[in-house]
């Protein structure tokens, strides 16, 4: 199978200013991307994605009938459609409204308005998505690498496996939170643990803390996923251990750069 170009892309723009729907069909254009369906609301969003599921969806934040947020969880529901990337587009710059998306597993949330390049990396994250790479290693054979990936949320998880599984990491155990993971951890034994920082019960730092200290695997690498980006939180992040800090969106190809470190060092 050859690898996809963004002229490949068949894509639902969803945007209910005219107005705007002409500004980024201009932005995709020059992407290359030309076929593009258009739904102004929530119910047309549906109907087309459901007749027709496109490769990728990019959609604002708010419609007359909803929002971008019940539109993903509705997709992320459904099984014919619960795998297609979505990348949201807002001006909404407020944390705690822009992480339920990132806890959807969204493949990128662009600003409004958005650069070309930022339009570049949102489309190059969904050509990963759909074009599987294998990540090759010299000191470890990437099928046989056994990684435990642990978030609270069901979607974060869906989107996380299915990043590593086109790397081609098969070899997945999935835990719901940190005293998930440490259970499992004194049961099985893996070559790297990919987590995220807020969760109840144990939080990522917290987990990293006992696999350094109490655990028999106080070598295994850790992935860190986080959507704090602050300076001094990542810095307090950092202090536990943790071998390296992913932002969410969990993208591709940071994903695989950073694997590639922390598993050939």
């Amino acid at each position: 199978m050859h690898s996809l170009v963004p002229s490949d892309l068949s894509l639902l723009l969803v945007e209910p200013s005219d107005t705007q729907r002409k500004v980024i069909l201009r932005h995709l254009a020059g992407e290359g991307i030309e076929t593009v369906d258009e739904a102004s609301n929530l119910a047309q969003a549906l109907t087309s994605i459901r007749a027709n599921k496109p490769d990728l969806v990019l959609s604002a934040l708010h419609f007359t009938d909803g929002t971008a947020l019940e539109l993903v969880r509705t997709m992320r529901s459904e099984a014919e459609i619960k795998d297609t990337p979505f990348v949201l587009v807002s001006s909404e710059r407020r944390p705690d409204e822009l992480e339920a998306f990132k806890q959807c597993g969204v493949a990128a949330i662009l600003p409004k308005p958005f650069t070309h390049a930022q339009l570049g990396l949102a489309i190059n994250a969904t050509l990963d998505l759909l074009s599987p790479q294998e990540l090759e290693l010299t000191h470890f054979d990437t099928h046989s690498l056994r990684v435990l990936v642990v978030d609270d949320s069901r979607m974060a998880r869906r989107h996380i496996q299915r990043v590593l599984e086109n790397l081609g990491i098969s070899h997945i155990t999935e835990a719901v939170d940190g005293e998930d993971a440490i259970a499992k951890l004194q049961n099985q034994m893996f070559d790297l643990v990919v987590t995220d920082y807020n969760m109840p019960n144990v939080n990522g730092r917290e987990l990293t803390e006992h696999i350094r200290q109490h655990s028999d695997q106080s070598h295994l690498p850790v992935l860190m996923v986080t959507s704090e980006a602050s300076g001094a939180h990542l810095a307090n992040i950092a202090q536990s251990g943790v071998d390296a800090i992913c932002d969410k969106p969990f993208e591709p190809a940071e994903v695989r750069a950073m694997l590639y470190r922390l598993l050939e060092q």
